[in-house]
């Protein structure tokens, strides 16, 4: 499956570019659009998978763009970005048929975990097809939730198995502990972040048996599944 193409339309040209460097750090494809007007001609030349729109633009607001685009295609969705938190901008947001609303300031993160819950939703969410990773000297089969080095092999639950495909499919890359919470567990409760650093611990004593690969905290952020490749 090809990269999910983002269309964002944002007139603050700094959040603009930290917004499209990180989003296409994720794997995204993203078009930034300074204006509503060149928005919505970007918008009728090119395909998108989802639209990010603030709504206070130049030339063209979004709530505006998002009817423009709703004449065009009725089934894609958008996420209004905004400073202001009005109840009644929320509504109308909402009725123009907006499948998300956020309000600046935004972490990075709570918005990347709404666009992947509604591309998922949606069918549109690039998946990983693999199923058997080489970590270190072992290897592990998501299918089989099997972790086999040499002649041992370790059954693991749905949950380790789980956890360990998230981080072995990014594998020397940061994992935001809010991103594993909610993919995993369903939510990022206080129950829920004690349960998944005892089964962060679990995967520890597992892959201890190669001391080439760890998992490591990256302060405030998440985790690293790491080998040899980056220390």
């Amino acid at each position: 499956m090809a990269k999910a193409k983002i269309l964002l339309a944002e007139d603050d040209v700094n959040l603009g570019s930290v917004l499209r460097q990180y989003l296409d750090a994720k794997g995204y494809e993203v078009d930034l659009c300074l204006d509503g007007e060149d928005a919505f001609k970007t918008f009728m030349e090119n395909e998108y998978d989802l639209c990010i729109l603030d709504v206070m633009m130049p030339k063209k607001d979004g709530f505006t763009l998002a009817k423009d685009i709703r004449r065009i295609n009725s089934k894609i969705p958008i996420i209004f970005l905004t400073v202001r938190s009005m109840n009644e901008d929320v509504l109308k947001g909402f009725e123009i048929g907006a499948d998300d609303y956020i309000t600046k300031p935004f972490n990075m993160e709570e918005l990347l975990m709404r666009i992947e819950a509604i591309l998922r939703r949606t069918g549109r969410l690039t998946e990983s097809k693999q199923t058997v990773f080489q970590i270190g000297k072992y290897t592990f089969d998501s299918v089989r939730q099997t972790l086999k080095i040499g002649d041992k092999v370790r059954k693991l639950t749905t949950k380790e198995n789980e956890l360990l495909k998230l981080l072995a499919s990014n594998m020397n890359e940061v994992v935001e502990r809010n991103y594993a919470l909610k993919l995993v567990w369903g939510d990022d409760s206080f129950f829920n972040a004690r349960s998944m650093d005892v089964y962060i611990t679990k995967l520890r004593k597992y892959l201890a048996d190669d001391p080439s690969v760890k998992i490591i905290n990256v302060h405030s952020v998440g985790f690293k599944l790491i080998t040899n490749a980056e220390e």
